[in-house]
């Protein structure tokens, strides 16, 4: 019972992680950003930086959905997880960490003043209920 609760908060989670701004950047008190990880995505994409905006599908996007629908599959059809959902769980907050150095930079450089947004938050989110979710999982 448990497990489903972290599991399904997990997938709530990382739809709105994906989805709300990650950042805010404030340039010269005029221009503000707040792209989400989709944006950041599709930007890339668009601006020719085609492998970055690939990796960033496959970290960001396919391998932790990838792990929520195994989790969620091992959950409905009582079986063990795979061995390559720990692997992927390694890389989990990755893109956090990517995102507070984002921040960091822009904050110091003084050229923009960077805000965590609610995506961020809520990617950090999902997954940390998706590791004790399958940490969980791991052990029974």
């Amino acid at each position: 019972m448990l497990r489903s609760f972290f599991l399904l908060t997990a997938a709530i989670c990382f739809g709105l992680g994906i989805s709300l701004p990650l950042v805010r950047l404030e340039k010269l008190y005029f221009f503000t950003e707040t792209p989400s990880l989709l944006d950041v995505i599709g930007g890339l994409w668009v601006e020719g930086n085609i492998l970055l905006s690939v990796v960033i599908v496959l970290f960001s996007i396919v391998f932790p959905t990838a792990k929520l629908y195994s989790a969620f599959h091992s959950v409905l059809n009582e079986r063990d997880l795979p061995g390559w959902i720990a692997i992927l769980g390694k890389w989990s907050l990755m893109d956090v960490l990517l995102v507070a150095i984002l921040i960091f930079a822009a904050k110091t450089s003084g050229i923009a003043s960077a805000f965590a947004q609610p995506g961020i938050w809520f990617y950090m989110a999902s997954t940390l209920f998706s590791a004790v979710a399958v940490s969980k999982l791991l052990r029974s």
